[in-house]
């Protein structure tokens, strides 16, 4: 007898935000391993199309498309490329963030503050927005918030950041609540501490990286790919009844 593939993306459009590096390209890679095409997205367009034709060089699927989440006229721009193109998307990473300052948090300068929220909140928002739009009209998809456990618990001298984590996690649940009839499934990846650059402030301090063992039970820091296949599940039909779900992979941290 043989066994579904519950896993199988063949056939899908997945489009990844913030997918030049890190956690974003370990989702892209992953994603198109299992038959998505992916739409490779960031700021820069020469990051995104190293990341692309890295994936159609190793027989997957692939495009790239700048976009920065926190420019309203570029979140349009890409979503009428992906109506025009191709018609449907059947998964939404958001996973593009911004975390300009490090500090305490009553130090928080305007700039910062304004970088921040609308990156996480406002960019995070209207690319839900955007998604739950074209996903309704063509019966269905899921979304998939790349929130924190900042969201949770405050991250020490992550202040704003934290802040607009837990808005993406309230995000989250409030677009799964109004689209679950709609068969548009919404959830969330809360990582912890993960060998990125964008995490460099924290891994690089041997210090504060000292500190951050003492509250994960794994006594690791993550690898960027072990963020990925949580985020298959969440795009697959092996998640078909998940939504409104924030999953924590993060070495057990928020267990203590």
């Amino acid at each position: 007898m043989s066994k579904p593939d519950l896993f199988d993306m063949t056939g899908k459009v997945a489009l990844i935000t913030g997918a030049s590096r890190g956690i974003g390209e370990s989702i892209a890679r992953t994603l198109a391993a299992y038959g998505a095409h992916v739409i490779v997205s960031s700021r820069k367009i020469d990051g995104c199309e190293a990341v692309a034709g890295s994936i159609r060089d190793d027989g997957g699927s692939a495009e790239a498309y700048a976009c920065h989440i926190g420019e309203m006229d570029q979140i349009e721009d890409i979503w009428k490329h992906i109506e025009t193109t191709h018609g449907k998307l059947d998964v939404l990473v958001n996973n593009a963030a911004a975390n300009p300052y490090f500090g305490p948090i009553e130090d928080t300068d305007l700039g910062a503050y304004h970088k921040t929220v609308d990156v996480n909140i406002r960019g995070y928002f209207f690319m839900c927005a955007r998604g739950a739009q074209l996903m309704k009209r063509q019966g269905g998809g899921s979304i998939i918030n790349v929130a924190s456990v900042n969201g949770v618990n405050p991250g020490h001298y992550q202040g704003i950041y934290s802040v607009t984590k837990a808005a993406v996690i309230s995000m989250t649940r409030s677009f799964a609540m109004e689209l679950g009839q709609q068969k548009v499934r919404v959830n969330a990846l809360l990582p912890g501490l993960t060998d990125t650059k964008f995490a460099s402030a924290l891994t690089s301090n041997e210090a504060i990286k000292k500190q951050a063992m003492a509250h994960i039970p794994m006594k690791r820091v993550a690898d960027p790919d072990e963020m990925a296949g949580t985020v298959l599940y969440l795009a697959s039909g092996a998640s078909s009844y998940t939504t409104g779900t924030c999953i924590n992979v993060d070495g057990g941290y928020l267990t203590i």
